[in-house]
């Protein structure tokens, strides 16, 4: 075992963590709301996303966007937190799992993208670079479901 390996081996046997993976519906629960979190966080950019693309236009963008940044945010919280504790029940496996790889990487750009579209400051639905990030946005994420999928099949 290296250096490494011994530290998310320790993890998995921290107290905390040893008893969620001692309780049988422990798992099977955080997925459940992990799932949950990705789909307010997905669901509520899709929306803003085709907003942006064009679809929508009934609703004003800015008015849109303010309305589901909460269940956006909820569900940011909502994902992190359960994958970050069954991230803890499975480092040892996770860690080297290719898909599991990806998908953090996935979310890293994700999370880029989004930064460097809010930094230009308001949503200017006519830019281009807005559009192009819309569609980049859309695309990232459903490989980022894809590749969480896939985590249990690497």
């Amino acid at each position: 075992m290296n250096r490494s390996t011994a530290v998310f081996d320790a993890l998995g046997q921290w107290g905390p963590v040893a008893a969620l993976k001692a309780a049988p519906l422990a798992y099977p629960v955080l997925e459940v709301a992990h799932i949950v979190g990705i789909a307010l966080i997905f669901g509520t950019l899709w929306i803003v996303d085709l907003r942006i693309l064009g679809r929508m236009q009934v609703l004003p963008l800015e008015r849109l966007t303010r309305a589901v940044l909460p269940w956006t945010l909820l569900g940011f919280l909502m994902a992190a937190a359960t994958g970050s504790v069954m991230f803890a029940m499975r480092a040892s496996d996770l860690i080297t799992n290719s898909a599991f790889l990806v998908k953090m990487l996935l979310l890293f750009a994700a999370g880029t993208n989004a930064a460097i579209l809010h930094s230009r400051g308001p949503i200017d639905e006519r830019s281009g670079a807005t559009r192009v990030q819309a569609l980049l946005s859309i695309a990232i994420w459903v490989c980022a479901i894809a590749a969480g999928r896939w985590i249990a099949y690497v």
